[in-house]
């Protein structure tokens, strides 16, 4: 999508900030012997309460509110009747729609106190986001942004998982561009517009550079790297960033 508008600015902070809220509230609540079903309700209510919908049970029919995933879970793991433990990385992400208008936002955390390489992949997911993020402008190649994201992993001799990726969004959870590499994708050098709105998500990894579907049809896993997300819905414009899901 490309924001024109100061309905589509208004429409977009709109959502991006109940996604934000509920994504944050999440992190909150997360507890040591909690169910990722019993977030997932949390989120629920708050969806409802914005009047806003989830993204990926409206428009994917996904068994959840949100999507969570804890440890080799790296992306849409399904809410269920698995316990958090203490040291877990867990990823909750949030996608939600209102008014016509989409976000999309994540972030992977440690719960309580875990081994230390598993906070450094959060800590380095959030820095390879700042990089990103720098080289999100107008003009600029979008393959920048994912020369960034790798460059930060690589100097902390971690790498990035290369078949999940950002994409664009607005109008529709996924949308032009398709895919937003988290490692220099110098062939796909298309030109970022004014207005483009992109939803960016570095995933980070200790060695694995690729994810596999599990047998549920949804989550994506590992075998046994460490791995974190960091992910934001962005606006491009030419006075800098909106990060609408902070």
């Amino acid at each position: 999508m490309i924001a024109k508008t100061e309905e589509d600015f208004n429409g977009l902070k709109e959502i991006g900030k109940i996604c934000g809220v509920i994504r944050d509230e999440l992190v909150r609540c997360t507890k040591s012997g909690m169910t990722t079903k019993e977030l997932d309700q949390i989120a629920r209510e708050m969806f409802e309460k914005a009047g806003a919908q989830s993204a990926p049970k409206g428009e994917y029919d996904f068994p959840g509110y949100t999507c969570i995933s804890i440890n080799e879970e790296v992306a849409h793991g399904i809410p269920g009747k698995r316990t958090i433990e203490e040291g877990d990385i867990v990823n909750i992400d949030v996608s939600g729609s209102k008014n016509g208008y989409f976000a999309d936002t994540g972030i992977s955390f440690v719960v309580g106190k875990g081994e230390q390489i598993s906070q450094k992949v959060c800590d380095v997911a959030k820095e390879a986001f700042d990089a990103g993020l720098e080289k999100a402008k107008p003009g600029a190649k979008k393959s920048a942004i994912g020369r960034a994201v790798h460059h930060v992993a690589k100097q902390h001799d971690l790498t990035v998982i290369k078949n999940l990726t950002g994409h664009g969004i607005g109008r529709s959870i996924h949308e032009a561009p398709e895919h937003i590499f988290n490692y220099d994708s110098h062939w796909d050098d298309e030109i970022l517009k004014d207005g483009m709105v992109i939803a960016f998500e570095p995933f980070i990894s200790t060695f694995e550079e690729e994810v596999f579907q599990s047998e549920d049809g949804w989550t994506l896993l590992t075998n046994e790297s460490y791995v974190a997300q960091y992910e934001h819905t962005i606006i491009l414009t030419k006075e800098g960033p909106i990060v609408t899901t902070l």
